[in-house]
C-alpha cells in the first residue's frame, strides 16, 4: 500500500520513541497495531462490497438481456401461430365457398350390386368350382408349408 523502506521505519520508530517515550511506547504500538488492522478490514469490506455491487449490475444487465430475448422469441411466436390461424380460416372459407357453389352429383358412385336371395342357388359364375375342380392356388410365403 506504502512504499515505506526499512530506514524509514527505523527513523519513525526512534521519532516515536523519543515523543511518546519509552513507558508508553508498546501500549502506542498495540495500539496503532489494532487501529491499522481495522483499517485494513474496512478497506477489504469496501473493496468487496464495491466487487458485489459491480457483480449484480452485470447480473441485472443479463437478466435484462434474457428478458428482452423472451420477449422478442415470444411476439414471434405469438405473430407466426396468428399468420397461421389467418391461413386455416382462409383455407376452410375457400373450402366452405366451394362446397356451397358446387352442388354434389345425385350419384357419383356406381349402383351397389344387389346379394343373391339366400334360398337361391347360385349360378354359372358364382357356383363353387366342382369336385374334381381344382381349387384356386393362392401364392406360397416363404418358410410355411400348405396344409
Amino acid at each position: 500500500m506504502f512504499d515505506i523502506a526499512f530506514s524509514e521505519l527505523i527513523i519513525i520508530a526512534v521519532v516515536a520513541l523519543i515523543v511518546v517515550g519509552p513507558e508508553r511506547l508498546p501500549k502506542a504500538a498495540r495500539t496503532m497495531g489494532h487501529l491499522f488492522g481495522r483499517l485494513q478490514r474496512y478497506v477489504n469490506d469496501v473493496k468487496t462490497d464495491i466487487n458485489r455491487e459491480m457483480e449484480l449490475e452485470e447480473l441485472r444487465k443479463l437478466q435484462q438481456q434474457v428478458q428482452s430475448a423472451a420477449r422478442e422469441i415470444e411476439t414471434s411466436v405469438s405473430s407466426a401461430a396468428r399468420d397461421f390461424e389467418s391461413g386455416v380460416r382462409g383455407v376452410e372459407t375457400q373450402l366452405a365457398d366451394t362446397a356451397a357453389e358446387a352442388p354434389a352429383p345425385a350419384s357419383s358412385l356406381p349402383p351397389l350390386a344387389e346379394p343373391p336371395p339366400q334360398g337361391a342357388a347360385a349360378s354359372g359364375a358364382d357356383a363353387l368350382p366342382a369336385a374334381g375342380a381344382e381349387a384356386p392356388r393362392q401364392s406360397r410365403l416363404p418358410g410355411f408349408d400348405p396344409l
